[in-house]
């Protein structure tokens, strides 16, 4: 093999290992992403990842081929943010009806006395794991958000018009988790613990990991290790659920690293009082969704990477066909390693 060759072979093993080296489309270090994709755009940051070229070199980036589920089991006991809607989840058709009843024909009198279940489904669309969509939160007396959609104009009764959770597309990149409750040596990370640039980088040292442009960042605080068969405790999920990221952390992660995609195991992922401004509600999905355009993850469940010491992984998640919802909802994205 001649110099030329080895040289291509070495750069080519370096990209496969080390995760894709190019330029983050759309990306400038210190600004971070905005309203740059055009009148009409409805995607925001994770279009930039999401290009063949990419996808390939994060594909490649799969070594053990291990699955882990990041998604959290659902029912109407389940632990939520306290301002959305509970889940009910009701039998809607039973067997026995189907055969009291008599008004689906074609069981009427069936041979084998065959019958069906079916259930409806009472819930908001920000419950269990899931993304929050860029209309999510608004602003303004126009009540606008990303990209300047307003609600008199791109929403009505039944939902969104425009940036609706049916149009986030399926996400496939790469991951970094950033155990925070580890590096604390906690179980899990005390109320309202504020996780800024200077937690992530001690973290991300004592981990022996880094944050690339074009990756998505999950932030381990601990809280999901009480949520067991359904997330019915809910006193000992509240105690941890407000810790989380602060406007400064989100703003180094996004505008210095060119993160698409910023997640964590607590219902909202942000820090519930900013240290800087703890007066006000939401900084960071203020910033996050309407300004920057990228998305949020929640209630990720990453007790099992942080077992296993797994901190970059393939990234895979698709939200539900719902058209006009605002996040896509109990959802079971994954990560491999």
């Amino acid at each position: 093999m001649n110099s030329i060759a080895k040289s291509i072979a070495i750069v080519f093993l370096i990209l496969v290992t080390a995760g894709y080296a190019g330029t983050l489309e759309g990306w400038k270090k210190g600004k971070g992403f905005g309203w740059i994709w055009g009148d009409d755009d409805q995607l925001g940051a994770i279009q930039a990842i999401l290009t063949p070229d990419r996808i390939r070199h994060a594909l490649n980036s799969v070594t053990k081929g291990k699955v882990y589920d990041l998604g959290v089991p659902l029912d109407q006991h389940s632990y939520k943010w306290p301002g959305h809607s509970p889940t009910s989840i009701v039998s809607f058709r039973s067997p026995v009806g189907v055969k009291t009843e008599k008004d689906v024909g074609v069981f009427n009198n069936h041979p084998n006395k065959l019958a069906f279940h079916s259930c409806a489904l009472y819930m908001s669309d920000n419950l269990g794991t899931q993304i929050d969509g860029l209309g999510h939160i608004s602003k303004g007396e126009d009540n606008h958000w990303y990209n300047g959609f307003k609600e008199s104009e791109h929403a009505g009764d039944f939902g969104l018009f425009k940036t609706d959770a049916d149009g986030i597309p399926p996400i496939l990149g790469t991951a970094v988790m950033v155990d925070v409750a580890a590096w604390k040596g906690v179980d899990a990370l005390p109320a309202n613990f504020p996780i800024g640039s200077k937690e992530i980088k001690a973290t991300l040292q004592a981990q022996d990991a880094r944050i690339k442009p074009g990756d998505m960042v999950f932030l381990r605080t601990g809280t999901l290790r009480y949520w067991g068969v359904n997330g019915s405790d809910h006193t000992k999920i509240r105690e941890h659920d407000s810790a989380g990221i602060t406007l400064e952390g989100a703003k180094w992660l996004v505008e210095q690293k060119g993160v698409v995609l910023i997640g964590a195991d607590t219902s909202g992922a942000e820090v519930r009082k900013d240290p800087v401004r703890p007066d006000v509600a939401n900084p960071v999905h203020e910033y996050l969704l309407i300004d920057q355009g990228v998305h949020i993850g929640e209630f990720h469940n990453l007790e099992q990477l942080s077992k296993n010491k797994v901190y970059r992984f393939l990234y895979v998640a698709m939200t539900n066909r719902l058209k006009g919802t605002v996040a896509g909802t109990a959802m079971r994205p994954i990560a491999i390693e």
